[in-house]
């Protein structure tokens, strides 16, 4: 079984939920506590093992590409201060040369189209996709839980990370039904993109991250638009899973949608209250504020 070296990074949306604070700037750089939301997630997928950082970018995006470059400028200046701490930080946050990769999505035709135009990068092995919208708050993460199920899976094995949500609404979501659990992982039986709660095979939703196996692009390829116009990956998945078989990870930490303003700031107050130089003092304002 091949390993998981490449992630997918779609970073190409409008991010128009996050008026006017996206206008200039992408939502993939809004920062929960002192990091953009791509960096954690990067984060993420280099704690699971990931080598190789693929970005799917769309116009006025530069500036992540920027994020993952060295500024010379800051560094030097930072040495002038003896600015040591601050300096380790920039180094450990920088990926190596040649472990990045950016590529353009011309139009915004959905997830799967984004994971589409990687193909030439990816190749002829298995990939994983992280969705930066998404942050899982766990040690590991949940990339390294869905690494550690699929190198126990024999053969070409496909992974969905997946959790639980409330019954009226799974029309939000895809959405798996899914056979016993035999381990980490759970063998899916279907999967369908935002049911209606009657249809509904289960409450464990899609949640943001997937390992896949490259025969997903020759489908995408000639996938018909879905849900809202777009090419849903979702779809794609469906017609794989007719010949390989596709596995649930009810991942262990708690997520956010940093899509959705609620999740975002939530995210920050659950991510500055793990941090030890400030949850003393912000438990201190929000007692405060809750009066």
């Amino acid at each position: 079984m091949k390993p998981i070296r490449k992630a997918i990074f779609p970073v190409a949306g409008l991010g128009t939920r996050f008026l006017p604070a996206t206008k200039a700037m992408p939502k993939e750089m809004l920062t929960v506590v002192d990091r953009p939301l791509i960096q954690h997630v990067v984060d993420e997928a280099r704690e699971a093992g990931i080598e190789h950082l693929i970005f799917v970018t769309g116009r006025n995006k530069s500036v992540i590409e920027d994020h993952f470059d060295r500024q010379f400028e800051l560094e030097v200046t930072l040495k002038e201060r003896n600015k040591k701490g601050e300096l380790r930080l920039l180094a450990q946050d920088t990926p190596d040369a040649g472990t990045t990769s950016f590529t353009r999505q011309q139009s915004p035709l959905g997830l799967g189209h984004a994971v589409w135009c990687a193909r030439e990068i990816v190749g002829n092995e298995p990939f994983a996709v992280v969705l930066p919208d998404v942050l899982v708050q766990n040690e590991p993460g949940c990339l390294a839980q869905m690494v550690a199920a699929y190198s126990k899976q024999k053969g070409k094995a496909n992974i969905i990370a997946v959790e639980e949500v409330p019954m009226d609404r799974v029309h939000m979501y895809g959405i798996v039904g899914v056979g016993k659990e035999s381990g980490a992982a759970m063998p899916i039986t279907k999967m369908v993109e935002k049911p209606r709660r009657e249809d509904a095979p289960s409450n464990l939703s899609i949640t943001g991250r997937y390992i896949l196996q490259p025969e997903i692009f020759s489908i995408l390829e000639n996938q018909q638009t879905g849900a809202g116009g777009e090419i849903q990956l979702t779809d794609a998945m469906i017609a794989l899973s007719k010949t390989q078989p596709f596995y649930a990870v009810k991942f262990e930490g708690r997520s956010y949608d940093c899509g959705s303003k609620l999740g975002f700031l939530t995210a920050n107050v659950a991510y500055a209250l793990k941090r030890k130089d400030i949850a003393g003092e912000l438990t201190d304002e929000l007692k405060r504020l809750l009066g």
